[in-house]
């Protein structure tokens, strides 16, 4: 197992238990006392016949459920310092959604709970918690970290979840996000979107000087990082499927190039000389491929580069502008936008360039569509009365939506879950050269909860990873 990793199987006897816990049909947390003393991975108490604790998030705005994430307890001060900063990270995950509002502390009538107890469910009705976090951090052999944690309803007394984890301590930022992620799938059903990361561009400098660098951070702007150094313009990176690399466009001595840039190690792998580049690869899903715009002879089109065996083949033939493209997460079929109809549209097509099709119909110039990691939708950036819009839409173009607007939004990047949407806002520029403010926001499909994800400088062209499954990579 590498030294980042977490792991996730089962611990001692615990396989044994969970079929015991089969067996008996338990009322409350008092039950599974003596047992959570020995182990604790994946143990859910049986539900009552009461409702459902649920948040449907697939309605449009939702009222924020009351949530209490206590501080997770442990022995040693070291301990105590841990259990206090995954709560913490915890918390500010779910308030980000904006589907949970966790209550502050302050109001907490029940202030420490050990794993073992079962909460006074009262003390938590009492300031509106609907449902309620509890924990543990310990430092085990070996000088490991592990985190243990219950999901309670309040209401029906019930627990929803609880999981344990075991790392190395420097990942416990990672422990919160996942806890989280566990969090928000038990109660709305869909997967969480907090342990992951972005990488965008950062911009500093005078507006006709930019400095852009490559940069990346955890989904919550901690742990920020600079990839590159800044003596390369560099444009519009993406992530590949497996997390351990990111593709992008860089101009070095004037000539762009697409480059794979390996997280792990740090090194740069030039894929090729690509003049006339237009806009930068995105992986296919399978990590497989490169697909990318190319314009030869000053007219663009889009191709496939095979990353085993650098074969590059052409999938459009036409005298438009053809550029963007996007696989769906199945890999069947491409989006791109085109201006072969006379103004720039959405097109589908499938994936050997064959079979195209319009999709967007609307007033306005669209543009940046992406596939959502759930197939169902297609986000884009739309140009329209002297405005940009960023929108989202059916894969068969119908049920547009505009979701956020601006004098410059541009470039929409999908959670993993296909939920929420990332893209950046740039600020007009004055006459003597200030403005210009370019930064993250982040926004829902229900076009509620924009938020600004902060960074040390100004950023664009973020893109989002996948969810990192075990370890940081």
């Amino acid at each position: 197992m590498a030294k980042h990793d977490l792991d996730l199987r089962p611990e001692p006897n615990v396989l044994g238990m969970m079929a015991l816990f089969k067996k008996i049909p338990i009322r409350s947390g008092l039950v599974l006392a003596g047992l959570l003393a020995l182990s604790m991975a994946l143990v859910s108490a049986p539900r009552s016949a009461a409702a459902e604790l649920r948040i449907d998030i697939t309605q449009g705005k939702v009222e924020p459920l009351p949530i209490a994430v206590t501080n997770f307890t442990g022995l040693t001060t070291e301990e105590i310092e841990f259990g206090r900063d995954i709560s913490r990270v915890i918390a500010g995950d779910l308030e980000r959604s904006g589907l949970f509002r966790p209550i502050n502390p302050r109001a907490f009538i029940q202030t420490k709970i050990a794993l073992q107890t079962l909460p006074r469910f009262g003390d938590w009705r009492v300031i509106n918690a609907q449902a309620m976090v509890q924990g543990r951090a310990q430092l085990v052999q070996g000088g490991q970290l592990r985190v243990e944690f219950r999901l309670w309803d309040v209401f029906a007394e019930q627990q929803m979840i609880g999981l344990a984890y075991v790392t190395i301590g420097d990942n416990w930022r990672q422990v919160a996000h996942i806890i989280a992620d566990a969090v928000y799938k038990r109660i709305t059903g869909e997967e969480g979107y907090f342990n992951t990361r972005i990488v965008y561009i950062s911009e500093t400098g005078p507006q006709n000087r930019r400095i852009k660098r490559l940069a990346i951070m955890d989904q919550d702007g901690e742990n920020h990082k600079f990839l590159t150094e800044g003596d390369a313009l560099v444009l519009t990176p993406r992530f590949s499927p497996t997390l351990q690399e990111i593709t992008y466009l860089s101009y070095y001595r004037d000539q762009p190039r697409v480059y794979i840039f390996n997280i792990d190690t740090g090194r740069q792998e030039v894929l090729g000389d690509f003049p006339g580049m237009t806009f930068a690869p995105r992986f296919s899903p399978d990590g497989q491929k490169v697909i990318m715009s190319m314009a030869k002879d000053g007219n663009s089109e889009i191709y496939t580069m095979d990353l085993r065996t650098r074969e590059v083949r052409q999938l459009t033939t036409h005298s438009a502008i053809d550029t963007s493209p996007s696989y769906s997460p199945d890999s069947k079929q491409i989006v791109f936008n085109s201006d072969r109809g006379g103004s720039q549209k959405l097109y589908v097509m499938n994936a050997n360039g064959g079979g195209v099709r319009r999709i967007s119909y609307g007033k306005g110039r669209y543009a940046t569509p992406v596939w959502s990691p759930r197939g169902d939708l297609i986000a884009f950036t739309k140009i329209y009365g002297g405005q940009f819009f960023i929108g989202v839409m059916r894969t068969d173009g119908s049920g547009e939506r505009l979701l956020a607007e601006d004098f410059l939004v541009e470039a929409p990047t999908w959670a993993p879950n296909g939920r929420v949407l990332m893209f950046f806002r740039k600020q007009r520029t004055t006459k003597d050269g200030r403005g210009g403010r370019s930064r993250l926001y982040s926004i829902d499909l229900t076009g509620h909860n924009e938020r600004e994800i902060l960074t040390p400088v100004d950023a664009s062209d973020p893109a989002w990873s996948p969810t990192i499954r075990s370890g940081r990579p």
